[in-house]
């Protein structure tokens, strides 16, 4: 049982990545889903999540209309879709599933640094 993220990297302020949670072992499908991130000697911010149940979905304040959750149940896989970066944005990104009874997975995370 496995959950990864990953689809980091460095961009340029205003650019756009999209990472990916992939999950092994179990399926997504039934997990509420959410991203977070953290920079060094920062409180861990959550920045995101996804209902299984209806496709809801929640966003920080802080990335509200730049960032958008998805899922694609067929390939196991849960994106976060970043436009418009901001060096502010800088930090690890992890993602975390959740079942309905609490089995709970954190995936390892993956380094996005936007610079110019």
């Amino acid at each position: 049982v496995q959950l990864q993220a990953f689809g980091g990297g460095l961009v340029h302020p205003g650019g756009s990545l999209r990472l990916s949670c992939g999950a092994s072992g179990f399926s997504l499908g039934t997990y509420a889903v959410g991203w977070f991130r953290q920079v060094p000697g920062q409180e861990r911010e959550g920045i995101s999540c996804i209902s299984p149940i209806d496709g809801s979905t929640i966003y920080a304040d802080s990335v509200k209309g730049r960032f958008t959750i998805s899922t694609d149940n067929a390939k196991n896989t849960v994106y976060l879709q970043m436009n418009s970066l901001k060096p502010d944005d800088t930090a690890v990104y992890s993602c975390n599933a959740v079942s309905p009874i609490g089995i709970n997975y954190w995936g390892k995370g993956t380094q996005v640094t936007v610079s110019s």
